[in-house]
């Protein structure tokens, strides 16, 4: 008779908690920039610490001088931040970028003093790309997001612009050549895997939301007092906000609609001169950055979240409206529709076409009352989908490479 077999002590129990993981992330932007990719990074990071990760980070330095590897407190939370030198980029208000042909140095100084597990790439454009090369000649998994439109690039060029298509056509093919080197390749939605795969053709593109925390947003469902008009962002001319500045001069005004754009760029001169031009200065607040209090007050008070956008791989303050409780009104384009359902949470409208535009932030300020909380709850019902915790699951088993979960 055999006798029965002992444990493996060596063998995970079933019922062992996960292992901790120490994972390096690389984002050529983050805190303290203000942009989707950057919000992205932030609350991942500072999620797997809540989950008893070891997190560093990889990002260029806040200024040309001060670099080094330093505990910051991001999104609540104390991770290992690497930055690495750094040059701002004049054309754009806030663009910091590490010198390309120094990318492998630094990956290589930073993958030795780290030793991750895994390496999450935020773009394949400069420390991504470095990290990527490096990592994979040590053995190490990559996965990589990417949050990157040519659209977002072609504005701060100095160069002609059939010079810059040529270079964006160069560089995406040098996604590719990064991308192939990883384990995963992520996107937020599922249009924008689409967009990916097309062009740069490569299969198995996988969509994972950025996510975001529901409980931060208080939604406030009882009718308004006043007809208030927001949009979060950054002021730049992919975002096409003169064309929700011309819209709401058409306006009825015996709606008297109010227009609060929150964030900076550098297309802020030219909107504030042209909300002159179209004799909308009592009208429209440009807010500047603002503190999360301040923002989440700005959600809660408006009437419609209005986003005419042409480049958006999934919009991060769309889905913080949504959490919200706002309608949205947003333009047919990229990812938008993945979150703004025409007829139930919002509307959609042509890009570009300021009529059609008018026409539907009319239908949403008229709405009757009970018309607009059947919108408000079918924002807050579809914004479920998107929340936080599921992301980080899904990183989680990618990092692991695991099954993914549902």
């Amino acid at each position: 008779m055999t006798p029965p077999a002992t444990p493996d002590s060596s063998a995970p129990r079933a019922d062992a908690p996960p292992e901790r993981l120490t994972i390096l992330i690389g984002a050529d932007t983050f805190y303290p920039d203000v942009n989707g990719a950057a919000r992205f990074a932030e609350r991942l990071a500072a999620g797997l610490v809540t989950r008893g990760h070891d997190v560093h980070v990889s990002a260029p330095s806040m200024t040309h001088r001060r670099h080094g590897t330093f505990r910051e407190v991001i999104e609540g939370e104390e991770m290992t931040v690497h930055r690495l030198p750094s040059w701002r980029w004049y054309p754009h208000d806030w663009l910091r970028f590490v010198m390309p042909f120094r990318s492998k140095h630094y990956a290589r100084r930073v993958l030795s003093e780290v030793r991750p597990d895994v390496v999450h790439i935020q773009s394949h454009i400069v420390i991504g790309r470095g990290l990527t090369r490096i990592a994979r000649q040590r053995g190490i998994p990559v996965v990589a997001t990417n949050h990157v439109m040519a659209e977002n690039v072609l504005d701060f060029t100095i160069l002609p612009k059939a010079v810059t298509r040529r270079a964006v056509k160069i560089a995406w093919a040098d996604a590719k050549r990064t991308f192939d080197m990883t384990r995963a390749v992520t996107t937020p939605t599922r249009k924008a895997a689409e967009f990916l795969e097309t062009t740069i053709a490569i299969d198995g593109v996988i969509p994972v939301s950025c996510g975001i925390d529901r409980s931060n947003y208080t939604p406030d469902l009882t009718p308004r007092d006043a007809n208030r008009i927001l949009f979060v962002g950054r002021l730049t001319t992919e975002k096409r906000i003169d064309d929700v500045l011309r819209a709401i001069a058409k306006l009825d005004p015996a709606l008297d609609a109010h227009f609060d754009v929150v964030g900076g760029g550098d297309q802020r001169r030219n909107l504030e001169h042209l909300t002159h031009q179209l004799g909308l200065e009592d009208r429209v607040v440009f807010h500047g950055h603002t503190s999360e209090e301040e923002l989440r007050a700005l959600y809660s008070k408006a009437s419609v979240f209005a986003i005419a956008s042409i480049a958006e791989l999934q919009s991060i303050a769309t889905m913080e409206a949504m959490a919200s409780g706002l309608p949205v009104v947003a333009a047919d384009a990229v990812a938008l529709p993945h979150l703004v359902h025409d007829g139930e949470n919002g509307y959609l409208f042509e890009p570009g076409n300021v009529d059609e535009l008018t026409a539907r932030l009319t239908d949403v300020l008229t709405a009757s009352p009970e018309e607009r909380l059947r919108m408000q709850q079918a924002s807050l019902e579809g914004v479920k989908v998107h929340d936080i915790h599921r992301t980080l699951d899904t990183f989680e088993a990618l990092y692991r490479d695991e099954p993914l979960p549902e």
